[in-house]
């Protein structure tokens, strides 16, 4: 071995033994951020990290969570799904070990399921990842609430019903779905197949392959001529956009094309300029920039230069639902807290907490997020937290507009397809379902 060598292990060694020695912060709490700040997804991702960044700065600001700082770690991802698990293992253990993650992709949570469950280590998928993890017996550490995607596929129909009517006049309708060909994409399916066959109506799918979400103009002449009586669309990135100026020049009818919530930001709608107007999409919160929390968040961070993002993006729709995501992620934390005597909980103490969480209007009005924040009440039964429904919003050409409030889920439909999902995950896996009591 040469000197340099020998140097250099030496100085290995000093570092692992710096690191394995220095102590962790007692006061400091590990939500690590999972994000996407680059590549063709990299319009939502650059939006929901500096949302979810600039409210924990927010709370911290304001004297943290019962006295403790969150600290969140970025690991950039690309949204490709085998990144996002290797930040996972990168982040997992750092700042005294994480309690929660929100990783925003579909793909990365289904991969991550059975790994952060034997970890303890809850994932909350606000509005994505797998359905039938509302069924807590099932998946104990995801969340999905405050609705998920068949509940939303239930609801974008039942919308689409009051304006033919009635669910009895959906019978011999056309519907076109778009949808990314990814697990994302594909997890409504099922559930349109099933209310397709319940109502009467058809639907076309029209897969677009993420390699090529630009490369839309042949889905559209296809869509043009078979004239569907609405559009229903499942994508995300730089899909949204294409999609919308396609339709916008085939003259499809925009108020007819509705895109889900992840189908549904000012990124999606102006690129298409006035192509874009009347545009509809679902939606699980509040719009704008008018609630109380906005304008801390401005006052305590921008006002001082210590914002996370760009402060146009401030009351987007994807800055505003990381807001509430990091809302949750809070109060489930601050309610673990207060479970351990003050101390920092760990991941299955703050599982604990989110089977508990109970956010009420009135509380939301006290976090100054009311009519920005869903009120939910999750148990370990139902990690869906009570299925609100949706809201559908409306482009105007330079901001959305909710035009319909809570169109309720078919729960009734929805649930009995959770269970059966879960049951056969279950089967498969070969585990026991836990007793909720």
């Amino acid at each position: 071995m040469n000197k340099r060598t020998t140097l250099l292990a030496a100085l290995a060694v000093a570092g692992a033994s710096l690191v394995a020695t220095t102590p962790v912060r007692a006061d400091v709490i590990a939500v690590p951020g999972l994000v996407y700040k680059t590549g063709p997804y990299a319009p939502g991702g650059i939006r929901l990290a500096a949302g979810m960044k600039d409210y924990f700065d927010l709370i911290n600001a304001e004297g943290g969570i019962e006295g403790h700082t969150i600290t969140m770690e970025e690991c950039e991802y690309g949204y490709k799904t085998d990144r996002g698990v290797e930040c996972y293992d990168r982040t997992r253990d750092n700042n005294g070990g994480a309690v929660v993650y929100s990783p925003f992709s579909t793909g990365v949570t289904y991969a991550l399921i059975e790994k952060a469950g034997a970890d303890k280590i809850p994932m909350l998928t606000m509005g994505y990842g797998r359905t039938s993890a509302a069924d807590g017996r099932a998946f104990p550490y995801v969340f999905n609430f405050p609705a998920t995607y068949w509940s939303q596929a239930t609801a974008v129909t039942q919308y689409i019903a009051n304006q033919e009517g009635g669910l009895d006049n959906l019978k011999g309708k056309k519907i076109a779905f778009i949808y990314l060909d990814h697990p994302y994409g594909k997890e409504p399916i099922p559930t349109f197949d099933v209310l397709a066959a319940k109502y009467g109506f058809s639907y076309d799918k029209y897969p677009v392959a993420p390699k090529s979400m630009t490369e839309q103009k042949s889905i559209w002449l296809q869509i043009r001529r078979s004239k569907p009586d609405y559009a229903v669309m499942w994508g995300w990135g730089a899909m949204n956009s294409t999609a919308i100026k396609e339709a916008a020049n085939i003259k499809f009818p925009m108020e007819k094309f509705i895109g889900n919530w992840w189908s549904g930001s000012e990124a999606d709608v102006l690129p298409a300029g006035k192509g874009g107007i009347g545009y509809k999409s679902a939606t699980m919160h509040g719009v704008g920039d008018s609630y109380p929390v906005i304008k801390r968040i401005r006052e305590t961070l921008y006002a001082k230069g210590k914002g996370n993002g760009d402060e146009k993006l401030i009351g987007e729709v994807l800055y505003n639902r990381a807001v509430v995501n990091a809302a949750y992620v809070v109060e489930a934390i601050r309610g673990a807290v207060k479970n351990n005597g003050g101390k920092r909980p760990n991941g299955e103490e703050v599982r604990d907490a989110f089977e508990s969480l109970e956010i009420t209007d009135a509380r939301a009005n006290e976090l100054g997020m009311g009519g920005l924040l869903p009120p939910v009440k999750v148990t370990c039964l139902d990690h869906e937290g009570g299925n609100p429904g949706i809201k559908i919003q409306q482009w105007d050409g330079s901001s959305f507009k909710i035009v319909e409030e809570w169109v309720p889920a078919m729960s009734d439909l929805v649930r009995p397809l959770v269970e059966k999902d879960a049951a056969a995950y279950m089967a498969e896996k070969g585990l026991k379902a836990r007793d909720c009591g």
